[in-house]
Formats: C-alpha cells, structure tokens, sequence
C-alpha cells in the first residue's frame, strides 16, 4: 500500500477539499488527464529550461548562479514544514524556468491519500523519476488547494499532499528521499484566480531544479 497522510475530517463544518489535483510542472505540457506515460514526463522533465531573463548579458551570473545551487542543495533533507514563508517563495521564483509538466493526480475526498484511480499516474511518474537520465537530480513537489476552507487548514492538507507523493516515489519506485523536496503553497497560489474554486487550483506541482545531486 501507498504510505500517506489522511487529513482532519473531524469539524463538520469544515469546508471539505474535493479529492482532484493536478501534478503541475510550471507550465509546460498540458497533458492534465491524458494518462500521460513515463516517456512523455521523461522528455518533459529533461528538456532545456525555457530562457526567460534578459538575453543582453552573454554570461549567466556566476554568483548567482552559485547562490541558487546553494539553496538549492540546502533544502535536500528538510521536512516540508520546516520551511519558512520566505524559503517557499523563493523555491517558486527559481522553479519558474525549470523543466515541467502538468499530470492529473487525484486524492480521496478531504484527503492526502491518493486515490485508486491515481495510481497508474503515480506509477508513470515513479518510473521517469528512478530513469538513469534524471539520476541525482533534485525535484520540488509542491502542493496546493483551491481557495475553499481555511488558510492554515489549506497550507496542511497542500503539505500532506506533497507528502503523499513523496512516500509513493521513494517506498514504490526507489527514488531518493534527498533528491524530493517538498513544499506546500495551501490557498496562497491559485493557478486560476478568478475562479478560486477551480479543481485546477487544487494540484501537485513537480519541477526539476537540478540536473545532478550538489556536491557534498
């Protein structure tokens, strides 16, 4: 069995999240339900970054540059609520202009368990994740809900989601734990904001940081 997270369930009232999630790879592919294969998130995942800064500078920033693989490489090992505000802001500029894709992942109704249905996707994941091409890369998974429900409920279940995933990758397909850090965004970065409730809100967003593990 999947190893997950059940969120709280136990005020009535509570405004539940209903149970479809997309797997977001900041804006590439749009394959959101096709059942999209391993090969396909392969390609996806190893393809050039898309070039969004000034092209006026010949040279990347050196300093930069480096700053960024140190941050980078000093979120391997975090527990995902270990995070502060300032850390989960800065993961979402740097994954901006990193490799992506976009996967429909669902969980049980007002919860971080993934559903049935879901686990094919999970496993096409899981197998372009442990491919030799994506060896020792560092991948953020991070998750999200719609605007339903409270802000600090939101940011937990966003986090367990993460979580879900995560186990999945690491107890079923062998990925490494260090090479997956885990984030959640709760409410607080709709991907359709004029519709706050939008299933498309509530996702899981994967992104390839690094090509390789940061030297020790």
């Amino acid at each position: 069995m999947l190893t997950s997270f059940r969120a709280a369930t136990s005020a009535p009232r509570r405004v539940a999240m209903a149970g479809g999630l997309v797997l977001a790879l900041s804006g590439g592919y749009a394959l959101a339900g096709d059942g999209v294969s391993s090969d396909q998130i392969l390609n996806a995942l190893t393809a050039k970054p898309r070039v969004t800064r000034s092209m006026a500078a010949p040279h990347p920033d050196q300093a930069a540059a480096a700053a960024e693989s140190k941050f980078i490489a000093s979120l391997r090992n975090r527990p995902t609520r270990s995070l502060s505000l300032t850390e989960r802001d800065e993961i979402a500029t740097i994954a901006r202009d990193k490799p992506n894709i976009e996967l429909e992942i669902t969980f049980d109704y007002n919860s971080a368990d993934i559903s049935a249905k879901a686990l094919p996707q999970v496993e096409a994941l899981g197998k372009a994740l442990s491919d030799p091409a994506l060896r020792g890369a560092t991948f953020v998974v991070a998750g999200y809900t719609d605007a339903s429900g409270g802000e600090a409920y939101n940011q937990d279940l966003s986090e367990r989601r993460a979580d879900s995933i995560k186990h999945a990758l690491v107890e079923k397909y062998g990925v490494t734990a260090a090479d997956l850090v885990t984030v959640g965004y709760g409410k607080t970065k709709l991907k359709n904001p004029d519709n706050p409730t939008d299933p498309a809100n509530r996702r899981v967003q994967v992104v390839t940081m690094t090509d390789k593990a940061p030297t020790q």
